[in-house]
């Protein structure tokens, strides 16, 4: 008897472990979260990148402004 209440519980065990891989609950919610992860560290690798190009891009139109903005007088 001992035995059989064993054997059935290491079954029982078994078949939760099973249903555990089995199972596709959740899968949609951690596919996102990969999607956006793989999202987030391109996009931070991209402005590693091209940082000092937007950097210069920006101080250029700062030239502008500021040659603009600048009056003489006479």
């Amino acid at each position: 008897m001992i035995k059989y209440t064993k054997y059935k519980g290491d079954i029982n065990m078994l078949n939760k472990i099973k249903g555990l891989f089995l199972s596709e609950k959740g899968q949609g919610m951690t596919e996102y979260g990969l999607i956006l992860g793989l999202i987030a560290i391109a996009a931070i690798a991209g402005l590693v990148i091209a940082g000092d190009e937007i950097s210069g891009l920006f101080n250029g139109f700062e030239g502008i402004f500021e040659r603009e903005t600048t009056t003489t007088t006479p």
